[in-house]
């Protein structure tokens, strides 16, 4: 039993030090997203070695010591996701009104056929905003009744997995299909012009997983996301960044994010709200996203029903609040971050096929 657990206990150890390699390679980065599964399996080896093993020994006590370090690495990474850290973005007391509107995204997975079951939980959450990513064409004839309720629309079905679209009750202004790193990885680019006339920026996004069967590298994911943080930093205006971003809250890449864009996560101090993979409960985690300007407050924010999908969808609730957005402390990059960002953007713009 000792060896066994020796032999888990390193291989925690290790796969908790290999994220601190700035590196992008996927087998790398793979471990950037299983911390909660970490954290779970490494409490169960500590708590065996220290009820059947521990004999205050030497080379014990250093191997109790390198556990407690790792639960308390993975800890602190996941602990802003936890009611008991302080709440990124404030609550509202605005559940209606013309400054408030709605947003329902999912990831369908492109094979899964129960598109009714995603009707149904539209029709229930009655979304003002709705965008689907994995989308091909057939999902697009099975979601046609949409276009009556939400007229506008960006299309862009793909049979590579990597297709969206967006329907909008609220007018959308400018709204495009951008391929802004890879021409087969497209984006959604516009407005949402609200009922009292505000508009505000919505960048829909789906960057492929640092994963062998798809990008051997983040490179590509992170670009993607580096690029949209630096863009909505320097507009300076309302902004909502929603999808699939095949990356985890507590990824060293998402805090990145966050301080290059000043873009707020109303998970923070609420919950997890893991999302993927939805048939398999011990493996979930938070991989589907929205983040804000601080010119909104949050209204209602949750993950919705199981319809067949490998992730849950996602709906929240914003109050466009501009007054109280000083109260809201801004993610903020240092002098080293930024030039991390722009190191990133640099390599795969070097990349043969980037479209930057």
């Amino acid at each position: 039993m000792k060896i066994l657990l020796v032999i888990v206990g390193a291989f925690l150890t290790v796969i908790t030090l290999i994220p601190f390699s700035r590196r992008s390679e996927w087998w790398i980065r793979i471990f950037d997203f299983p911390r909660l599964q970490i954290f779970v399996v490494l409490v169960a080896t500590l708590a065996a070695f220290l009820i059947f093993i521990w004999k205050f020994k030497l080379a014990e006590n250093l191997f109790v010591v390198a556990l407690l370090m790792c639960l308390v690495y993975q800890g602190s990474m996941m602990f802003p996701y936890t009611p008991f850290a302080a709440k990124q973005v404030h609550e509202s007391q605005k559940a209606q009104g013309d400054s408030t509107f709605s947003i329902l995204f999912a990831n369908v997975l492109m094979e899964n056929r129960n598109s009714s079951k995603l009707l149904e939980i539209i029709r229930q959450n009655d979304p003002d905003v709705i965008l689907t990513v994995e989308t091909n064409k057939w999902w697009q004839d099975e979601l046609v009744s949409l276009e009556k309720t939400h007229p506008y629309t960006v299309f862009q079905p793909q049979d590579d997995t990597y297709g969206m679209l967006l329907y909008s009750r609220l007018e959308l202004v400018n709204a495009e299909v951008k391929f802004l790193v890879e021409d087969i990885v497209p984006s959604i680019h516009g407005r949402v012009k609200l009922k009292s006339g505000t508009e505000v920026e919505i960048r829909c996004l789906h960057p492929p997983p640092p994963f062998p069967t798809e990008d051997d590298s983040s490179t590509e994911r992170d670009a993607e996301l580096l690029i949209v943080g630096k863009e909505i930093k320097k507009l300076d205006r309302p902004s909502v960044v929603i999808g699939d971003l095949n990356d985890v809250a507590w990824s060293h890449t998402n805090f990145l994010f966050q301080d290059i864009s000043g873009l707020l996560d109303p998970r923070i101090g609420r919950g997890f709200y893991n999302t993927f993979h939805a048939d398999y409960p011990f493996m979930r985690m938070p991989l589907d996203h929205c983040f804000h300007t601080s010119h909104f407050r949050l209204v209602d924010f949750k993950r919705l029903d199981y319809f067949g999908s490998d992730h849950f969808p996602v709906y929240i609730k914003l109050s466009f609040e501009p007054a109280d957005k000083e109260q809201q402390e801004l993610p903020e990059a240092e002098p080293d971050q930024k030039k991390e960002a722009e190191e990133t953007i640099d390599k795969k713009q070097a990349e043969p096929g980037s479209t930057l």
